[in-house]
């Protein structure tokens, strides 16, 4: 059966660019890789036909052996004595990984000791705690480096060993005729370095699994969503690598009394009738524990909104505050004794709640007024 042409296989013609190459074939790769066709024979052999076409036709001086030669360029006693593919798919992941980064599960190792990872820690304070800051102790599950080898993996401390079948390179190479193809060193397993004498205790891995307990200062100011970054205690790297880091990432509670928006306090109190009726002073709780004396004008309706400058909350990394915000509601008197219910009707008699003397009711026959002679 005749050999497949190269240039068929990548569906462009001879005169292809080497750029129109590398993309059909990454458009085809992408395809037909076994990790997107699991157990699909076919796709496996369409992979490994369109990666053999490409891997000669990349290289200028095997496109042009193959453009005078065709398939005996790299047959045996073919143009320069090749020797042929031969096991030609043990390179496929080496081609697949100069485009894709070793996606689809052809991992490009990292040689040697990797950072640790990093830990996400979901911390809940009172919305005082956030006006004040906090210092708390957490304990959060981790892998610490092995107190027995100190880290290093290995019985002896001393960590591991560059592999002496790569040179530390994590990869070996091999020359089948024209071709130069890299696997993973099978001795150190693509690390670049091995340990000889593993740690009993943590089996060469250099962590051990424990529970550890941190301080954490939480500042003033946080809200929800405020992630705090605390360096170096996160997971321990591999074999001495350095540490990863703790992130906290907050989340403010709602207050019972105060209603916070940025850096402002909002909060309700109740004023008695005579109060909104005659002015006064009232006292008001304020977010640090203390109380504000704030002055009511007389004539204060229910609703009317009062600021308290540098009373709200603390603002992260600054010295300012932000301000309170008080709506004053009018309490309506309840359970009224006879002497008391004919002190308001006298009250009533004297005119008091007629619309001069009702600024809201004033205002609201004035648009029903305007709104008639709009209608005449």
């Amino acid at each position: 059966m005749a050999d497949k042409d190269f240039y068929e296989i990548l569906g462009v013609n001879k005169n292809a660019s080497d750029d129109e190459i590398k993309k059909s074939y990454r458009k085809l790769a992408m395809k037909y890789h076994p990790d997107r066709n699991k157990d699909d024979k076919t796709s496996e052999k369409k992979f490994k036909e369109v990666t053999a076409a490409y891997e000669a036709l990349k290289d200028p001086q095997k496109r042009a052996a193959y453009d005078q030669y065709g398939h005996d360029a790299f047959r045996q006693g073919g143009m320069g004595g090749a020797q042929g593919f031969g096991d030609f798919a043990g390179g496929f992941s080496d081609i697949f990984e100069e485009f894709f980064g070793g996606g689809f599960g052809s991992s490009s190792r990292q040689r040697g000791s990797q950072r640790g990872s990093d830990l996400r820690y979901n911390m809940s304070v009172t919305l005082k705690e956030a006006y004040e800051g906090k210092k708390s102790q957490i304990r959060i599950p981790s892998y610490t480096a092995c107190d027995l080898c100190v880290g290093t993996g290995s019985a002896d401390k001393t960590g591991p060993s560059t592999c002496s079948t790569c040179g530390g390179q994590g990869k070996v190479r091999s020359t089948q005729g024209f071709f130069s193809i890299e696997r993973p060193c099978p001795t150190c397993a693509g690390e670049g370095s091995s340990i000889k004498n593993p740690c009993l205790k943590c089996s060469g891995t250099g962590q051990i699994k424990k529970q550890k307990t941190i301080s954490v200062t939480i500042p003033a100011g946080v809200d929800t969503g405020t992630r705090i970054r605390i360096s170096g205690e996160g997971e321990p790297g591999q074999r001495g690598a350095g540490n990863g880091d703790l992130y906290i990432f907050v989340e403010v509670q709602k207050g019972s009394l105060f209603e916070r928006e940025d850096e402002n306090i909002f909060c309700q109190i109740p004023i008695s009738i005579t109060t909104a009726i005659l002015g006064g002073d009232v006292e008001v709780p304020t977010i640090d524990g203390k109380k504000a004396r704030l002055k009511i004008p007389a004539g204060t309706q229910s609703e009317t909104q009062f600021r308290l400058e540098g009373k709200g909350m603390s603002i992260l990394r600054q010295r300012r505050r932000g301000d309170m915000y008080v709506e004053a509601t009018v309490e309506i008197p309840v359970n009224l004794n006879s002497k008391q219910k004919e002190i308001l009707k006298d009250f009533e008699k004297e005119g008091g709640t007629s619309k001069k003397h009702s600024p809201k009711s004033q205002s609201f026959f004035s648009k029903i007024k305007e709104v008639w002679e709009d209608l005449t």
